[in-house]
C-alpha cells in the first residue's frame, strides 16, 4: 500500500490514464476528482461490498436483506423525491 500526503489542488497519476486530484479537504473528509477512461470502472467500496452481499444472498438464502442495507452503510435508506428508494448510480464523469 502506498500512502501519500496531498493538499487541495494537488494530484497524483496512476498508470498513464488515471489522474486523481484533491478538490477539497473539510473536517475529516475529502473531495476527489478522478479522470479516467470510460472503460475503467470507478465504484465506491461500499457498493462493491453490497454487490458481494447481494451475490452471496443469491447463492445462499443465509444473507437477509438487512445485510444488504448494512453493506450500503444506510445509503439505501435515502429516499428519492418521488418517495421511493434513491437510485444508486456510479459516479463517473
Amino acid at each position: 500500500m502506498l500512502i501519500l500526503r496531498r493538499k487541495a489542488g494537488e494530484s497524483l497519476v496512476i498508470g498513464e490514464d488515471v489522474k486523481v486530484t484533491v478538490i477539497d479537504i473539510n473536517e475529516g473528509s475529502i473531495r476527489l476528482a478522478i479522470e479516467a477512461p470510460r472503460e475503467i470502472p470507478i465504484l465506491r467500496s461500499e457498493l462493491l461490498q453490497a454487490a458481494k452481499a447481494n451475490q452471496d444472498a443469491v447463492t445462499s438464502a443465509a444473507a437477509p436483506p438487512q445485510a444488504l442495507l448494512e453493506a450500503l452503510g444506510g445509503h439505501a435508506a435515502e429516499k428519492s423525491p418521488a418517495g421511493g428508494p434513491a437510485p444508486l448510480r456510479p459516479r463517473h464523469p
